[in-house]
């Protein structure tokens, strides 16, 4: 093994039916350090750490871990522990009605969890130690969230973890719970434990971390000293864009802004919602197309989520053609002209069970109200209109929707909220997992539809369409929005430069 390394995983392979997950990935940890692993959606991280906590078994590869003869097998989450490899993840998985000191034992030796005395003085000085604001006795759903984080690791470090794996525990803290955190970690580090960070919040990487991994569609992109990578170029390697390379890729077709008088369409003013985002102002031009972008888990979804009433919104206003207007939940967002169409169109668009025409109908039906059902006659007309207007790929108006491809699902939801005829259109990833075809047939109806009138929000993870659509942008980076950049500043090395803090 390297100098000083507490960890090293070679050419790891792991491949699902029809994906390769994991292409020759590399990863080293030393001792006494906090390395970042980097990568946007599917970028692998998430397998990369089942593979070394035995969740997965890799296809190909080798894992040396620091005190063991040639490579070690991981074949379970137990293997993981043995061998030193602790990870505490974003969902807390310990027993809120359990006590900090039962949490922190539970799983070990039964002499331990039969003595209390023991086990409470055991937990006492631990946390007296790594200076947990908490007490072996308490109930452990007493305390914050930051504070459960922060048990699990002591349960992890107690358990003399070697590599310590923490998995975005920042996202649901706030500001001085993440410093507390951070606090932690640091006392750990200096214990001589190797720390994987796995986060999205780029100002977190460089407060606290001393190497970046980054990976790219499963494979190993490299690995950088912090003070090597700045923060636009290690932007650039999780987008897989080149700065020398960027230039503005609009298309032919151009985005044509219909301009009514100086008041917006919609409009929100200081708006903020329980999902953490920061007070942000936003508007929007009749036959606009506009867009949020950043990095994943940037605060892009949150922002469309919170206009729409899906979150609940704790401080703003929003306003519609000059007039402000309550939306506390969707039902008053739909209203009062919004459509949505979510990023996960598995957890909160489909209906799987129902058919083709049910789901077209779903929203309208809403509206008007359940215990004022359409006809069967106007369903189904309903329903072939826009089947036709889309191009839906379905043997039948009935044809259950979850047997239908991803692209035609999407083409669903997306007939859903045209039947309502919207003054004002979100898309959040509206082409993700889908096509080209039918992601060039989403683009020009963006384009059709925004000729015609109508206001759209598009989000995606991909820049380049959204540069192909949007002839505006609103950029997002750690859950605030941080510039908005048009005309000739709309372009890829401008929206890198934004997201990264302004470095050129």
């Amino acid at each position: 093994m390297k100098d000083n390394a507490v960890l090293e995983l070679h050419n790891i392979h792991k491949s699902f039916p029809g994906v390769k997950a994991l292409n020759g990935v590399e990863f080293t940890l030393r001792k006494g350090e906090i390395h970042a692993l980097m990568g946007e959606n599917g970028a692998g991280k998430s397998t990369l750490i089942k593979v070394l906590t035995g969740v997965y078994t890799k296809d190909e590869g080798e894992i040396l871990l620091e005190g063991h003869e040639g490579p070690v097998s991981i074949k379970s989450p137990q293997d993981a522990q043995h061998v030193g490899i602790s990870t505490v993840y974003q969902e807390i998985t310990l027993c809120p009605n359990l006590s900090v000191a039962e949490n922190m034992y539970i799983g070990r030796s039964d002499d331990i969890l039969q003595n209390w005395k023991k086990m409470n003085e055991g937990a006492g000085k631990m946390l007296e130690s790594l200076d947990i604001p908490a007490k072996p006795t308490q109930q452990l759903g007493t305390c914050s969230i930051a504070v459960q984080q922060m048990v699990a690791i002591a349960r992890a470090v107690d358990m003399d973890c070697k590599v310590l794996i923490l998995d975005e525990p920042t996202s649901s803290l706030d500001d001085q719970e993440v410093q507390k955190l951070f606090k932690l970690m640091r006392d750990l580090k200096e214990r001589g434990v190797g720390i994987i960070f796995v986060t999205h919040f780029l100002d977190q990487v460089y407060e606290v971390c001393d190497r970046i991994t980054v990976l790219r569609d499963g494979k190993f992109e490299g690995e950088y000293e912090i003070k090597d990578l700045p923060r636009v170029e290690l932007v650039s390697k999780m987008l897989g864009k080149e700065l020398d390379d960027l230039s503005d890729i609009k298309g032919d077709s151009e985005v044509k802004v219909i301009s009514d008088g100086d008041i917006p369409v919609f409009e929100v003013q200081g708006l903020s919602s329980t999902s953490g985002i920061k007070p942000f102002d936003f508007h929007i031009g009749k036959g606009e197309v506009n867009g949020f972008t950043g990095l994943l888990g940037s605060g892009r979804s949150e922002c469309v989520r919170a206009i729409f009433g899906a979150d609940k919104v704790i401080s703003g206003k929003v306003i519609k053609n000059g007039k402000e207007i309550k939306i506390q939940k969707p039902i008053d967002a739909m209203k009062n002209g919004i459509g949505y169409l979510p990023e996960d169109r598995k957890i909160d668009g489909i209906v799987g069970d129902l058919s083709v025409k049910d789901n077209i109908i779903l929203a309208l039906q809403v509206m008007k109200g359940f215990f004022k059902p359409f006809t069967k006659a106007e369903a189904y007309a309903f329903a072939d209109e826009y089947i036709k207007l889309l191009g839906i790929k379905t043997a039948s108006a009935d044809t259950p929707i979850k047997s239908l491809s991803g692209g035609n699902q999407q083409k669903c939801i997306l007939a859903r909220w045209l039947l309502t005829h919207p003054d004002y259109l979100i898309l959040d990833e509206p082409t993700r997992g889908i096509d080209v075809g039918t992601k060039v047939d989403i683009q020009k109806l963006v384009l059709k539809l925004a000729s015609e009138g109508m206001s759209i929000t598009f989000i995606s993870s991909e820049t380049d369409e959204m540069l192909r659509t949007c002839s505006r942008m609103v950029v997002m980076r750690d859950r605030k929005v941080v510039g908005e950049l048009s005309g000739d500043d709309l372009n890829q090395t401008k929206i890198m430069s934004t997201i990264a803090g302004g470095e050129a």
